[in-house]
């Protein structure tokens, strides 16, 4: 538990270093082994890109640096709870858990909560605020995913 209380607190220093510079205050810190993989702030204030969350920046550093798209075995420390982004790339690259230290609910009075989130994305696609159309046009000669695939096992 103590090594769990370390590296949230870790994530904590990030995220209050990150707002005392005008960020908002997120954090995260990728751990395997006991070996810091990577670290991240949420960047979207200096950005102005909104992809640029704390947890997905320690990912990419992370993935860049080892040359990977896989973190398995790599643990998410984070300040606040991930939002449904973040949580989705946890599991696209293998992240096998993550902790937070604020939740959804400690964040919702200041404007910091992803609940909302969340309960729009648990609907069906077809029910979501966002619409999302299917249209199955493909170029005659053209078979994109097949391309790919033969050429993965080609190349």
């Amino acid at each position: 538990m103590e090594q769990i209380e370390q590296w949230l607190a870790r994530a904590i220093t990030l995220a209050a270093q990150n707002a005392a510079d005008g960020g908002r205050p997120f954090g995260a810190v990728l751990v395997r082994d006991g070996e810091v993989l990577a670290e991240g702030v949420n960047r979207i204030a200096a950005t102005h890109e909104p992809s640029a969350h704390a947890e997905l920046l320690a990912i990419r550093q992370a993935c860049t640096a080892l040359q990977t798209p896989r973190l398995d075995g790599a643990v998410m420390y984070a300040s606040g709870q991930p939002c449904p982004m973040c949580l989705a790339a946890m599991h696209l690259a293998g992240v096998s858990r993550v902790y937070y230290a604020y939740s959804n609910e400690d964040g919702a009075s200041y404007g910091l909560s992803t609940a909302a989130l969340y309960a729009e994305l648990a609907k069906p696609l077809a029910e979501q605020s966002l619409p999302a159309h299917y249209r199955p046009v493909r170029p005659t000669g053209v078979d994109l995913y097949r391309g790919w695939a033969e050429g993965v096992r080609h190349a």
